[in-house]
């Protein structure tokens, strides 16, 4: 299966995917854009550099969902939902936080948890904590959610014995409160977003009651406000 996976919850990524039912997981093509507040823009040619002019097979698109601040997230979704659509092929969304849980889980290996923080500006970060379940997927075992990067590390005891290894850009921009482990990813690959998809899909497919929405997490209220509608004089 050919899978469209775009992402938009740091910079804008684009990849074509192939997903054989049995084998390794290979990107075809990606692109990407590393201007965080240039989405909107960005993401036509990025597509055009990884699907070609002709738009060749896809069978099917992953996005993910965020968390991420509205503007750019937004972009990545209605792009990808519009794709879909025009194609008549269906859409996944998976959480951005769980396809770095499942890149740094593929480093450590399965036994450990992980803790993934990501930027959500404003001081804050986004957050959750994760666990393998199986090769090729995560269980949350808290958030997401957002906080100061004190936080985060408060609620997840980074001090403890039983720690789990910070992931993401969160721990670059708050050393002193989200130390990364060694090695690990800052931005989710598109290989891994696929993989997600595949497993959940087959899942589904067994029964399982799995995760696979478009609806996006912004975790707080956009930065623009519509003005409200003024008061009629009575």
């Amino acid at each position: 299966m050919r899978i469209l996976c775009l992402d938009t919850s740091g910079g804008s990524a684009v990849a074509l995917v192939d997903t054989p039912a049995e084998g390794v997981t290979t990107v075809l093509r990606q692109a990407a854009g590393t201007d965080p507040r240039r989405h909107a823009e960005s993401l036509a040619p990025l597509m055009t550099q990884v699907l070609g002019e002709s738009r060749e097979a896809v069978d099917a698109v992953a996005v993910g969902t965020g968390p991420a601040p509205f503007t750019g997230l937004r972009a990545g979704l209605v792009t990808a939902q519009a794709f879909a659509r025009g194609r008549g092929i269906d859409v996944h969304g998976v959480c951005s936080l769980d396809v770095l849980a499942r890149q740094a889980l593929d480093v450590l290996g399965d036994d450990g948890e992980v803790l993934v923080a990501t930027d959500a500006r404003r001081k804050e970060v986004y957050w959750a904590r994760y666990r393998s379940l199986g090769a090729d997927d995560v269980e949350r075992l808290a958030g997401p959610e957002v906080t100061t990067a004190e936080a985060a590390a408060a609620a997840n005891d980074l001090g403890g014995a039983t720690a789990p290894v910070v992931v993401g850009a969160g721990a670059a921009l708050y050393p002193a409160h989200l130390s990364a482990g060694k090695g690990m990813p800052a931005a989710p690959d598109p290989a891994v977003l696929a993989r997600l998809v595949r497993a959940r899909l087959a899942r589904r497919a067994a029964g399982d009651d799995v995760e696979l929405g478009t609806e996006p997490r912004y975790l707080r209220r956009p930065d623009v406000q519509l003005p409200a509608a003024p008061k009629r004089a009575s």
